[in-house]
């Protein structure tokens, strides 16, 4: 890979290789290296800029849960190393609440939860980003319910005129990477199917889903079946039915050893007016990140089908919005 370390065989080399070496064998000082000075960090939680911001955000986690592993799923990728690569990637974390810190005083809890995470990459270092961690899922297995951990964050944060904002339209901020994607067939699949979903057509689960189809869903709720799908997908929109869903970028892979697979960055920005997925309409307006991986095939002959989906969106920085639009603290 032009401009990359030669360890490194591979593009998904590179992201699982340095994904471990920075966390897992504390090679924290390699963010330096690794990230670009400037880089643009978004998670729906905040944005943020430069890597002094990242190595302080990774000294502090580690803090909290020293025993944390990071365990590369998949890397959904697309570029090249000349002009830039993008890779949606997926981790299984495993860790103990051992430390005080973002998530409040230490519980002992043991975790496991997912991240999806987007980041553009040239000449060995990444320099735009966007992070969803399953938070939901992290405060559940403590013992929280995702409002009130917010209510309690939003305090410790100084209250909701210091606290730490998310991100929306209009505090992200512009990085430099500008690409879609790719046109390869499988994203387009999984982009033409989300799009015929969140335009009200949920009749796309049953033509578009294996019906023995695994999913994961925020809160780490994994699910069995057509119907998980529906409820999911159906709760959200229901949620904000005139909002506006955009996808941001698309990529489909067909790799040698690997079901054909893709993964979508899009968003829901609009009006919380309906009843869903975060109860009460409150007219609150909400921006939903989220990220999308998919793997397809065919079971019978002739019959292509989506077979494992993971999506991710972060539900405590949603109530954030929610809590802090409402006066609800």
């Amino acid at each position: 890979m032009k401009g990359f370390d030669p360890k490194f065989r591979d593009f998904p080399d590179y992201i699982i290789g340095i994904t471990k070496e920075i966390w897992e064998d504390r090679g924290i000082s390699t963010l330096h290296e690794y990230y670009a000075p400037d880089i643009v960090v978004r998670m729906p939680g905040s944005v943020s800029t430069g890597n002094q911001g990242v190595i302080g955000a990774t000294m502090a986690t580690l803090a909290e849960f020293p025993d944390r592993t990071l365990l590369g799923e998949d890397v959904i990728w697309s570029g090249t190393p000349e002009e830039g690569m993008l890779s949606s990637h997926r981790i299984m974390s495993t860790a103990t609440h051992l430390g005080d810190g973002l998530f409040g005083k230490a519980t002992g809890a043991k975790l496991c939860y997912r991240i999806l995470a987007d980041c553009h990459a040239r000449n060995n270092a990444i320099d735009d980003e966007w992070l969803i961690r399953d938070n939901s899922a992290v405060v559940r297995q403590m013992g929280w319910d995702p409002k009130e951990f917010t209510r309690d964050l939003i305090a410790r944060e100084g209250g909701p005129d210091h606290c730490v904002k998310p991100l929306t339209p209009d505090n992200d901020l512009p990085g430099p990477y500008v690409g879609r994607g790719n046109d390869n067939e499988w994203g387009q699949r999984h982009a033409d199917l989300l799009t015929r979903m969140m335009g009200a057509e949920m009749g796309a689960v049953e033509r578009a889903y294996d019906r023995a189809v695994q999913t994961e869903y925020p809160g780490g709720a994994t699910g069995h079946g057509r119907d998980p799908v529906d409820r999911f997908w159906m709760s959200l929109r229901a949620a904000m039915p005139s909002a506006t869903f955009t996808i941001h970028h698309q990529i489909g892979r067909d790799d040698p050893n690997m079901p054909p697979r893709s993964a979508i960055r899009w968003s829901l920005h609009g009006t919380h007016d309906g009843w869903g997925a975060f109860g009460v309409p409150t007219g609150a307006e909400l921006y939903v990140l989220g990220i999308s991986h998919a793997e397809w095939g065919e079971l019978i002959g002739g019959d292509i089908r989506l077979r494992r989906e993971w999506t991710l969106f972060d539900e405590t920085a949603i109530w954030k919005q929610l809590v802090l639009a409402t006066g609800d603290v």
